[in-house]
């Protein structure tokens, strides 16, 4: 029954991964309504820094030496520091959420390309087919959406966030697989907590509105993004090959597109419903076995 329940949470894990995903970019942009993006970064690493301490002081994991410690801290800065960091100034930046998802969006390219020389993983003829319609799915999701706004700024934080995830993944697989996800997470945030902190002081006037829509979609970016999927993340990251896991990326703009029409009423015609369809096939065909 055991082994039963473990194959089904295998097959469910990455769908729900994507799902969970993709509500960041939403959840982002109804924070930045109320905050600046690097001060609301930073309060949102310190509680998350909270509630991994309560973990990690239940679950008393073994803890990584000095050396894991310093690759939990690069992964952590490289994952959840610039990533997140880039993505929140972009939708500050008048980036609409849909369209924020998009150059993150081409990560299984730029992780496929750089995974079959630093990992050694080699990626297949039918696979490299899948990796380009998906990123021809991508282009069609968000052909034609606005780039109002301070719009070069706000694509060069995605572009910060696109390398930085990449890298980041990567850069866990290699030397962070054997670090129990709750003293390596615990270990991550508190580099990234100190990362914000500076840079919003640095930069920022600490402008916090603490409205009702504010707070819960806090906590829903603290329990849910930064507990949640992070750590299924991170359990597909162990268990799959870079270039399998990076496809999921490809759904989370078509998933965020969809999201964003219900909510903000983001244009989606029958071209990015067309994208979408491309994406799926590629996740389909990235992830065949060779």
């Amino acid at each position: 029954m055991n082994h039963d329940l473990e194959k089904i949470a295998a097959r469910a894990a990455p769908a729900i991964f994507v799902v969970l995903w993709s509500t960041g970019f939403v959840a982002t942009k109804y924070v930045v309504h109320n905050a600046e993006p690097l001060t609301y970064l930073t309060i949102r690493m310190v509680l998350v820094v909270g509630l991994m301490a309560v973990i990690a002081a239940i679950a008393r994991p073994k803890w990584p030496d000095r050396t894991g410690i310093a690759h939990s801290a690069v992964a952590g800065i490289l994952v959840h520091g610039f990533y997140l960091g880039g993505t929140a100034i972009a939708i500050a930046h008048s980036i609409p959420a849909g369209l924020s998802a998009l150059i993150p969006g081409l990560q299984p390219i730029l992780t496929s390309t750089l995974a079959n020389r630093w990992l050694g993983e080699r990626v297949t003829p039918l696979q490299w087919t899948g990796l380009l319609l998906g990123l021809a799915g991508v282009v069609l999701i968000l052909h034609d959406r606005p780039m109002s706004g301070e719009a070069g700024w706000g694509w060069f934080a995605s572009g910060v966030s696109l390398v930085s995830i990449t890298l980041g993944t990567l850069y866990q697989r290699r030397y962070c697989g054997q670090i129990d996800w709750r003293a390596g997470n615990l270990v991550q945030y508190s580099a990234v907590a100190i990362l914000f902190a500076g840079a919003a002081w640095l930069f920022e006037n600490h402008v916090v509105h603490w409205t009702e829509e504010f707070v819960l979609a806090l906590l829903w970016l603290v329990v849910v993004l930064s507990i949640g999927s992070i750590g299924l993340l991170y359990w597909l990251i162990r268990r799959s090959a870079a270039t399998s896991v990076a496809s999921l990326f490809y759904l989370v703009p078509a998933v965020t597109a969809a999201m964003a029409y219900v909510l903000f009423g983001e244009r989606l015609d029958i071209v990015a419903i067309a994208g979408m369809v491309a994406c799926a096939a590629a996740v389909f065909l990235v992830n065949r076995r060779a």
